[in-house]
């Protein structure tokens, strides 16, 4: 699977890191040879003589030993890989190559390379879930660094929630997904996202609570498979993926719009939540509470999008609808399907109780004309690497 590939595996400080010797045995197993770097964060949990023992070669922690200097200098050595993986990604070196600090060899091959980059952060829910980090995660993506996991369970803390590494095997996955074969070259998918405002006055609006994290991801997918992608996204809480075509937009029909506007594509992905209804008499300023009451909305219904593009002149060969509901989920799926004419209906439960719209996790049912796919709830990186995979299959 990775056979010939070089990959530089920068282990930092946290309780993960013994789940980095996994990682080598799988990467090695794949065929890969693996380049073992180790802060002196790292060193704390896992010794080197058990890194450089897996991985059949030496061991690299300090950025002025001169001896590694003078036969493969920290430039050399962040550019001899093909990919840069950091496994476990604490929160800390994070920060550090959010805010283009070099101050170990870590950090420094992290600055200087010139090759694609793959974060498995590992932390404490607290701190997956402050606002630095997810401040640094958004600046970390925008600069075209790849994420995988964190996956929410059990804490070394004895807390619960989202902050473990993702598996040893969804790293072997996430990275043969970015050195692979890219299948989808030549292909052109659109892929929409995000939620819809429609306004009911200048300050006020209509919406849902998806984040937009799943197109996103899907969209990310897609592009590590070789696919040029048009993002058509609302309002999201979560940054657009890097090397994409972006096209930002508000309210359904300014979706439908580019969506059209995108024509022809190989595949559309219609994953954005979009609103069912605007308000037909939206106001132009903001309405103020009177003695007259409570204000008359008119309400009529938004264009449907999906089922526009499953009936267009240019319908492109693969359609993707999605469906979320709070009951009869299968069922409501696979009748929406036929009413839309797309080809396949990804389904989730986003009942409260799931946590699944606006969290990190999903759960969905895959409908298509053959009959229904039950997958397990995991990160929606993984929902979107298999989809995207089962795409790749049905376009070439």
């Amino acid at each position: 699977m990775l056979a010939g590939k070089h990959i530089t595996l920068i282990i930092s400080g946290g309780i993960a890191a013994y789940k980095a010797l996994d990682l080598i045995r799988k990467l090695r197993g794949a065929g890969a040879r693996v380049t073992p770097v180790l802060t002196r964060g790292g060193a704390e949990f896992i010794t080197p003589l058990s890194v450089a023992a897996l991985a059949g070669e030496q061991v690299y922690q300090d950025l002025f030993d001169l001896k590694d200097e003078a036969e493969m200098g920290h430039i050399q050595l962040s550019r001899a890989a093909d990919l840069l993986v950091v496994a476990p990604a604490t929160a800390d070196i994070m920060a550090k190559m959010a805010g283009g600090h070099a101050d170990d060899l870590a950090t420094t091959l992290l600055l200087a390379t010139d090759k694609p980059v793959l974060l498995a952060p590992a932390m404490n829910v607290r701190m997956w879930e402050h606002a630095a980090t997810q401040r640094n995660l958004a600046q970390l993506r925008a600069d075209g660094i790849a994420i995988t996991g964190p996956a929410s369970g059990d804490m070394a803390c004895g807390e619960y929630g989202p902050g473990r590494m993702a598996e040893p095997a969804d790293i072997l996955d996430a990275i043969a997904a970015m050195l692979g074969p890219k299948p989808l070259k030549g292909k052109r998918i659109l892929v929409t996202s995000g939620p819809t405002h429609e306004p009911i006055d200048p300050v006020r609006y209509i919406a849902n609570r998806s984040s937009g994290a799943q197109g996103t991801a899907i969209a990310s997918a897609l592009r590590d498979l070789g696919a040029e992608i048009i993002f058509v996204t609302g309002p999201a809480s979560v940054p657009a993926p890097a090397g994409v075509r972006l096209v930002p937009v508000q309210t359904a029909r300014e979706m439908l719009q580019a969506t059209l506007a995108a024509l022809p594509v190989d595949a559309a992905v219609m994953a954005a939540a979009v609103a069912d209804w605007r308000v037909e008499n939206d106001f132009a300023q903001k309405i103020k509470k009177t003695a007259q009451g409570t204000p008359e909305l008119h309400f009529s219904e938004n264009p449907d999008i999906l089922k526009t593009v499953s009936a267009h002149e240019m319908r492109p060969a693969l359609v993707i609808g999605f469906a979320a509901e709070t009951e009869n989920v299968v069922a409501n799926a696979t009748a929406k399907r036929a009413r839309k004419g797309c080809d396949w209906i990804v389904a989730n439960d986003v009942s409260p109780a799931t946590g699944i719209m606006g969290g990190a996790e999903n759960a969905v049912h895959l409908v298509t004309e053959t009959g229904v796919e039950d997958w397990p709830r995991q990160h929606k990186t993984g929902v979107a690497r298999e989809l995207a995979a089962r795409i790749a299959r049905a376009l070439t």
